[in-house]
């Protein structure tokens, strides 16, 4: 076992070992805003998930398979965006980490594509 030097962490330790392996630790605050952030995210996935299961169970006055293609999207975006979540908090991370630029938003787009598409396919399905 290493011994800890005062006011050094054992970023070594700590997973993932790509993020905390790379340049010094960052200003606590930002790690805990970041981190913030992907709960948030988690958040939504989980409301992305109950979308698709609710529509899909209750019986609202949707065609059947218009109903089960939104349900089916919000479920994938559900599954998708905790993934995508984790990848962005790694590289925000790591960009604090070594004085980088942050990374571009990658949920923006696949997220509202999504989300609109879904909202579509619900009102198609009620006005047929």
């Amino acid at each position: 076992m290493q011994s800890e030097q005062p006011g050094e962490t054992m970023s070594h330790d700590r997973f993932p070992r790509w993020v905390y392996r790379a340049g010094e630790d960052p200003d606590p605050r930002f790690s805990l805003a970041n981190e913030r952030t992907f709960l948030a995210w988690i958040r939504t996935a989980l409301a992305l998930i109950a979308s698709g299961v609710a529509l899909e169970a209750l019986d609202l006055p949707l065609l059947p398979g218009l109903r089960l293609a939104a349900s089916l999207i919000l479920l994938a975006l559900g599954v998708m965006v905790p993934v995508l979540g984790w990848l962005t908090w790694a590289s925000v991370e790591r960009a604090m980490r070594e004085g980088t630029a942050m990374p571009g938003f990658r949920l923006g787009l696949p997220l509202s594509v999504g989300v609109a598409v879904a909202g579509l396919i619900i009102v198609l399905g009620l006005l047929l």
